[in-house]
């Protein structure tokens, strides 16, 4: 437990009745920033606590993904910060080419534009105008959560700042022979009209044709298969594998490529499967990253028959037509040439599209710029192995390994206008000159820029340090760099970690970019699915925050939080959360309504109640419990391990417990109310950093604290009290198994039943006041009559429910209900008695009905006990 710092002001007990979300979080939101709550301080002696936001798109809206990892993030910077740490939780956008260049060209052709009639220069100040006016709306969505960043800190990766970060470490790469130009397959998009990185490939189930056709002649034929026969306009060659039998004296001589009138070679390729169709393929270079490799390989010569459009533009009756037009046109050309071997249609397979115009990707060889990331990729493995940098869950280092240790070279350019302009200028002769910041670019008649703007996650990939002031030497960078954990979702490991992990190791020598990765999974509907508005079952957070409040939304996602795991969400769910978070204000109302209070020294041990230690010992292992949690991201536990405490432990059976020391008042009662404040004060202490809002208001009018963002953290007092623990058990063994007994009863909660309670030779009998309170048990009168007996936890309790059941209905209702039971006994015993059932039955219905006799015979123990249990007629 926590010494309590503030200095208490007779707390307020006038609270509202009901608790209102929308009347309190705006409110209480713009406080904490107005009073500077979540600035961190460059200057500060205090330890440092980092975390980066992942950037999300200016273009962006804060969907339930967000939600659910800003919640992640701001517990633990809340926790930290109450701990103690100079905390940074660094806010900021990622200006996402793709996205907000199709953003702007979309409102251009409304105006009957395109980014061509403006120019460049007019176009990308037409994107800055709509960045300024439109664009960042999810930083409004971030305080709605309760996002605790320092948004005097936010940046934007097109920012002054980070431009100059991200020319300082192009030319840093680029003298180091690490950034280069080729032409290499790439994805391209014909829509968007640029190459796109693998995370914006979405692929998808689609169906197409394959068709088998029919190369050469004769005894010199070969067939191959393929779903894009427009491609075999470019074929080059055909592959197959070295050790083959079939086709081994065709190794090294040509055949006629069909309706060219080019003859291609044949080669030997280990790439071939020689078990997968006619183990022979089609070799096309400039349109397959596979293909490209063969032709590599076997010098073959690279030929593109599409344009960016991807229009035909191979020589003959095909060109001008666009690719799906001319796959049609191309098969039934073959068709009449006899060359078809046998066609599949519908054939399903997998494609890829852009994610953000849905456009069927096409690979397609172009001259871009790259990154050599073998000895990038060398030293982001190395941190992880020699333990610089831990991967939590740990199972997501194999993941992580498996993708460092074979990355191919990296294309970096986009063929875009809105992003970071590739630095790099051509002479009129062949001169190529990379320009640092603080260089002056060549001028005169012929010299150019590159055209070409960075991938997005280029410059995202700095954020850690280009945040924090580098490539200058700042008093932030010194103070917060490298970064305490990053917390992303395992879906981008390779793209944006991998990447963070590269460009830290570089360019902050050798000092990786954070000391852990803390990997999480994807949010999904209550049936496991993912979710999109495709399928109908997206959820704007926002909706559900309006209806049941940010805290509720926060602690259902927390709840859900398994490292690494993907997490299901319903609506249920989120109402069960507001029902916690009305449950939290409401039990706080009652006590502070009856006298709960931080004011003055905790009492002595001594002084306390079996109930009250107990409490006290059960606070501090939760205490102890949710900062193990903590330090090992569970975040799942935490919150169930504090639902519990507070629901069952704190209001359920504390408060329940101590309402007739309360009612009675004197002393005794002033001891259990100051406890009772020191457990909701610590209590809500704990929920804070999940449930901000609503332990906000309760805390400061509880304490008459200023603000529970900068309290101080709870510690574990050590104090503990094992006999308190189970001296309560026994009380709640009594409890839970009279409630059972009267429910089976048919008694209803508040109805009042004379007792005789016998708890001598227990730790029960300072209790019994409560237990009778609980179990609305009356003292036994002079016509007391023991119509059931509850031997429990070394005591026995004695009922009388003659005059409150009509024993006859109730004997002739449970009757009934044995002899149902019993017939289900003998239904299926007869069933698991016949041997030719048991031969001929699956073991599913075998397993079914030996089900339906153990419940049988369950019900069967159950009813009678109950008919037992009854008065005699």
């Amino acid at each position: 437990m926590t010494e309590n710092t503030q200095t208490p002001s007779s707390p307020n007990s006038e609270l509202p009745t009901q608790y209102a979300p929308a009347e309190v979080e705006g409110k209480l939101y713009e406080r904490w920033v107005e009073r500077g709550y979540f600035e961190a301080d460059a200057k500060s002696d205090k330890p440092p606590y980092t975390i980066v936001i992942p950037p999300p798109n200016v273009t962006g809206s804060l969907h339930l993904g967000h939600a659910f990892e800003h919640t992640l993030i701001d517990a633990l910077t809340r926790r930290k910060r109450m701990q103690g740490y100079e905390t940074l939780w660094q806010p900021g956008m990622d200006h996402a080419g793709i996205a907000t260049q199709n953003v702007v060209e979309r409102e251009l052709a409304k105006e009957g534009k395109s980014r061509h009639d403006l120019g460049r220069e007019a176009f990308v100040e037409r994107v800055w105008q709509w960045k300024n006016e439109s664009g960042g709306q999810i930083s409004g969505q971030m305080r709605r959560l309760g996002d605790g960043v320092d948004w005097s800190r936010e940046r934007f990766t097109m920012d002054e700042g980070l431009s100059e970060a991200v020319q300082t470490i192009f030319k840093k790469l680029y003298d180091d022979e690490l950034i280069y130009r080729a032409e290499r397959i790439i994805n391209w998009c014909p829509r968007c009209l640029t190459a796109i990185s693998d995370i914006e490939v979405e692929y998808q189930d689609d169906d197409g044709e394959l068709v088998s056709i029919r190369y050469g002649e004769g005894e010199n034929s070969i067939v191959v298969a393929t779903t894009r026969a427009e491609t075999m306009l470019g074929d080059t060659a055909v592959a197959v594998h070295p050790e083959d039998e079939r086709y081994q004296h065709m190794v090294g001589t040509e055949i006629e490529l069909p309706l060219t009138g080019r003859r291609i070679p044949i080669v030997a390729d280990e790439h071939v499967d020689p078990e997968f169709g006619t183990g022979a393929v089609k070799v096309t270079p400039a349109h397959d990253p596979n293909d490209f490799e063969i032709g590599q390989r076997h010098g073959l010569p690279n030929l593109a028959v599409m344009d960016e459009h991807a229009i035909i533009t191979a020589h003959g009756p095909f060109q001008g037509l666009d690719r799906l037009e001319a796959r049609s046109a191309i098969v039934a050309a073959l068709r009449a040439e006899g060359r078809i071997v046998a066609e599949k249609r519908p054939y399903t397979h997998s494609v890829g599209h852009c994610s953000r115009c849905k456009t069927t990707i096409e690979p397609r060889l172009s001259l871009q710029w790259w990154v050599k990331v073998g000895p990038l990729a060398q030293a982001a493995g190395d941190a992880v192995r020699d333990g610089r940098v831990k991967i939590h869950p740990q199972e997501m280092e194999k993941r992580y390994f498996d993708w460092v240790d074979n990355l191919h070279d990296w294309c970096i350019s986009r063929q875009l206008w809105w992003g970071h302009r590739i630095p790099v200028w051509y002479g009129p002769n062949g001169e190529i000159v990379c320009v640092g910041p603080d260089e002056q670019p060549p001028s005169g008649e012929g010299w150019t820029q590159d055209t070409d703007v960075l991938d997005t996650w280029f410059s995202s990939g700095l954020w850690p340090f280009s945040t924090l002031g580098w490539p200058h030497q700042t008093e932030s960078l010194a103070k917060f760099y490298p970064n305490s954990v990053l917390v992303t979702g395992y879906d981008i490991l390779f793209f944006w970690v991998a990447r963070m992990m590269m460009f830290g190791l570089y360019a902050m020598d050798g000092t990786p970019p954070f000391h852990t990765i803390a990997l999480h999974g994807m949010v999904r509907d209550e049936r496991g699915k993912k979710m999109s508005k495709s399928f109908g079952n997206a959820v704007n957070p926002l909706d559900w925050m309006d209806a049941y409040g940010s805290d509720a939304v926060r602690f259902t996602l927390a709840r859900g939080a398994n490292p690494g795991v993907d997490v299901p969400i319903g609506e249920d769910w989120v109402q069960a959360s507001r029902n916690f978070a009305n449950k939290i204000w409401n039990a706080t109302r009652f006590a502070l309504m009856n006298g709960a209070t931080i004011e003055g020294e905790l009492p002595a041990p001594e002084q306390l109640s079996a109930t009250d230690r107990w409490i006290l010992s059960r606070l501090n292992k939760t205490v102890a419990e949710v900062d193990a949690f903590y330090e090992d991201y569970q975040f799942s536990k935490l919150s169930d391990s504090l639902y519990h405490f507070a629901w069952d432990e704190v209001f359920s059976w504390y408060v329940e417990l101590s309402k007739t020391t309360f009612f009675a008042g004197g002393e005794q009662a002033k001891v259990s109310g100051r406890v009772l404040g020191e457990v909701l004060d610590v209590m809500l202490r704990l929920l804070h950093p999940v449930v901000p809002f609503v332990t906000e208001t309760l805390w400061t009018t509880l304490t008459g604290g200023e603000s529970l963002v900068i309290a101080e953290w709870p510690a574990d007092s050590g104090f503990r009290d094992e006999a308190a623990e189970a001296e309560i058990g026994l009380v709640q063994a009594v409890v839970t198994e009279v409630r059972r007994f009267r429910k089976e009863q048919g008694l209803q909660d508040g109805q009042k039943v004379p007792a005789r309670l016998d708890l001598s030779g227990t730790a029960l009998a300072a209790h019994e006041g409560a237990i009778r309170q609980l179990l609305r048990l009356q003292p036994e009168g002079e016509d007391f009559n023991a119509t059931a007996t509850l031997p429990v936890a070394g005591a026995t309790v004695a009922l009388d429910l003659s005059g409150t059941i009509d024993v006859a209905a109730e004997r002739n209702r449970l009757s009934k209900d044995l002899g149902a039971a019993e017939k289900e006994k003998q239904q299926a015993q007869a069933k698991l008695g016949n041997e030719a059932f048991l031969a001929k039955a699956p073991d599913n219905v075998v397993d079914k009905i030996k089900g339906r006799l153990a419940k049988a015979e369950a019900d069967i123990a159950r009813i009678q006990a109950q008919l037992d249990a009854l008065p005699a007629a």
